[in-house]
């Protein structure tokens, strides 16, 4: 039985806590408490109240495995001080420290992710880049673990990071059984990049690049060569290259090509055209171009995206009416 302690405060995401805890205690084995500034119990995102079993600083010694869930990003209640600097000390003794959600905001916070990487929900992953720079984010990843301090993408990754917990500590065999019993993936396929639309791309105070980042999202089969680009920001092919790197994250060609493939899931999602025809209009080319790019980008095919995030064309059934 390994020590798991869950740091809960007023504001924490419902799902956050319960998606975890539910996989973790399914297993087995672990002892679960949850812990809270003052060992009383919480008010969840959602009005759930969820009991303690003890104040953090009644947390002495050693534990096996800290885990923070996160609050409702972008503007839910955080946790203040008290709390984050418990999380340093309390995640300075633990062996292995997690994170759910914006939770990873937390521990950055509490300073235990600098030089790693991390990984938060897509909505948040801007605001952990630009506030904390010695982080590495990984926007796409669903779940990072760099060394004794794991982080998941938002909400649900935290039944993945959960199940990769387990399979770690007590082997695959209980990991795939549990899955199995929860119904859910034990590796989801695809990153969370299938989730978002431009939630993962910081604003940018540049003007002009501001300017292109708009005309490229408003017309996305548009003539988007980096001369083009640089043409339009006026400025040359490398310092329009510098500013992407700077103020985007990415380079330019990545971002066009992010774009694209964000304008065709749009269409897959809340339109019968075919793929081919959704590949011309965002710019993508041939269907086998939309394909590749697709799985480069997003780790699944048009296919599968419009498959798992289409409106379902089966209504609930109903009992049959009566005469």
């Amino acid at each position: 039985m390994k020590d798991l302690v869950v740091a809960v405060y007023d504001g924490v995401v419902l799902l956050d806590v319960a998606g975890p805890v539910q996989i973790l205690h399914g297993s087995g084995g672990y002892r679960i408490r949850h812990a809270s500034l003052d060992g009383r119990p919480v008010r969840t995102d959602v009005g759930v109240p969820l009991g303690a079993d003890l104040a953090l600083g009644e947390l002495s010694g050693s534990i096996d495995t800290l885990l923070v869930p996160g609050y409702a990003p972008p503007d839910g209640d955080r946790p203040g001080e008290a709390y984050l600097n418990l999380l340093q000390d309390i995640g300075a003794r633990a062996r292995r420290v997690a994170s759910v959600c914006t939770g990873a905001l937390l521990l950055a916070e509490a300073g235990l992710l600098d030089g790693r990487r991390a990984t938060t929900h897509w909505a948040a992953c801007a605001e952990l880049r630009s506030r904390f720079p010695r982080v590495t984010v990984e926007p796409d990843a669903i779940f990072v673990r760099d060394g004794p301090v794991a982080t998941s993408a938002g909400v649900s990754a935290g039944i993945d990071l959960a199940l990769a917990l387990v399979e770690e500590d007590h082997g695959p065999d209980l990991a795939r059984a549990v899955a199995k019993y929860m119904v859910v993936f034990l590796q989801r396929p695809g990153g969370q990049s299938q989730f978002s639309v431009r939630g993962t791309v910081p604003a940018t105070r540049h003007p002009g690049l501001r300017r292109l980042l708009d005309a490229i999202t408003a017309d996305p089969a548009a003539e988007h060569t980096l001369a083009a680009m640089a043409a339009q920001v006026v400025v040359s092919e490398r310092h329009l290259t510098r500013l992407f790197r700077r103020e985007v994250g990415l380079t330019p060609g990545q971002y066009v090509e992010r774009i694209r493939v964000e304008a065709a899931q749009v269409l897959l999602e809340t339109t019968a055209d075919g793929v081919a025809s959704i590949a011309r209009r965002c710019g993508l080319g041939s269907d086998e171009t939309m394909r590749r790019t697709f799985l480069k980008v997003l780790g699944i095919t048009p296919t599968a995206c419009r498959q798992r995030f289409r409106t379902s064309s089966h209504p609930f059934i109903t009992p049959k009416e009566t005469t």
